[in-house]
């Protein structure tokens, strides 16, 4: 495959197509059907009518966290905090924003009267990252006195609407800085519409990064590095697509988030196989970085909202059904009005066949 360049993946987004509320319910998205040569235009409700009893749904169960803290610097200036991560003893990993960066030992006050002890640069000496110390349980913390941590591109300070809708409604493990937005068009009506249909669930955990909004600055997509996000799989969701996939079933990933982290696992698994018939329960760090050219291991369809131009969720999604498919259904879709990014519409994407063009 020739090498790609970043200019491959743009498109012209009008601003106003980019939302900066939810819609009014969940499963009232907008669904572009992608999957057949022809586009259709459908709302999200509709998903059970299109899947097929013994298809498997896999969600990422991850949890966002109140992650943007405000606080002050002994000099008094202001300082922002975006926790990453939670470590062990109180400890975070936080993106910080100040005039000037305090040295390692300063004390920051936080509002809410909490302090937290900066303890030097993360991974490393040179790392972009900080490592603190809260005074408390950073978990309480957060949940008490933090905001949600809304994407660059939305605009208004969060409130209590975004503290529910930026969250999936079966979210459970905390440790996100950004939602699996593809599955906050699911709500307790579509799920049980789709356990009517027949339509089997499973779950893997990926804690989603603000890394996940860095844009790709290299020309050569090939140079690009990308951020490392923990993950979990269990044992129980492998066995669950093993068995879909022995009785002809469809899996359809709900999201990117889902996808690289099955393909995370697909790549260990393949370096370091289990025995027959056994699936043990898988977790890590992942930086896995999928273009076009990847091959899929374990997923049929993909539930994905819309992508920001040049990002590396875009690369994923044209990885997954092909580049002019990708572009065409962006194409249609901003000529028809969706509401793009984090609190827009969805598209459904279906993997081509191998001996399919997927250029």
């Amino acid at each position: 495959m020739a090498s790609l360049s970043i200019a491959d993946f743009d498109y012209a987004l009008p601003p106003e197509l980019i939302a900066q509320h939810p819609s009014a319910e969940r499963a009232a998205a907008r669904l572009l059907d992608a999957r057949a040569p022809v586009l259709v235009d459908r709302v999200f409700r509709d998903l059970p009518t299109l899947l097929q009893a013994g298809d498997l749904l896999v969600f990422n169960d991850t949890q966002v966290i109140k992650a943007r803290l405000f606080g002050t610097k002994a000099s008094g200036g202001a300082v922002e905090l975006l926790v990453e991560r939670v470590l062990d003893a109180g400890e975070v990993v936080a993106h910080m924003r100040a005039s000037k960066k305090p040295a390692a030992g300063a004390v920051l006050q936080m509002q809410g009267g909490y302090h937290a002890t900066l303890l030097g640069r993360w991974p490393d000496a040179a790392g972009s990252l900080f490592r603190l110390r809260f005074s408390a349980d950073p978990y309480m913390l957060m949940q008490a006195h933090g905001h949600v941590p809304l994407p660059p591109y939305i605009h208004h300070a969060d409130d209590a609407d975004d503290a529910r809708r930026y969250q999936t409604v079966f979210a459970r493990a905390p440790g996100s800085v950004a939602a699996p937005t593809a599955a906050l068009h699911f709500d307790e009506a579509l799920l049980a519409a789709l356990d009517a249909r027949g339509v089997r669930r499973a779950h893997v955990t990926l804690h989603v990064g603000a890394g996940t909004f860095a844009p790709v600055k290299d020309d050569d997509i090939a140079a690009h590095r990308m951020h490392s996000e923990r993950y979990a799989v269990p044992g129980a969701t492998l066995e669950a697509i093993a068995s879909t996939r022995a009785a002809g079933g469809r899996v359809l990933a709900v999201g990117t988030t889902t996808v690289r982290t099955l393909e995370t696992v697909a790549r260990r698994l393949r370096d370091a196989p289990a025995a027959p018939g056994t699936w043990p329960s898988v977790q890590g760090e992942t930086d896995i970085f999928i273009t076009p050219g990847h091959r899929f291991h374990m997923v049929d369809l993909l539930i994905t909202n819309f992508h920001l131009p040049r990002s590396t969720l875009l690369m994923l999604v044209s990885a997954f059904a092909g580049t002019e498919r990708i572009h065409a259904a962006y194409a249609h879709a901003v000529a028809q009005g969706y509401r793009f990014f984090s609190y827009g519409d969805a598209m459904l994407l279906q993997l081509p066949p191998p001996d399919a063009s997927n250029g």
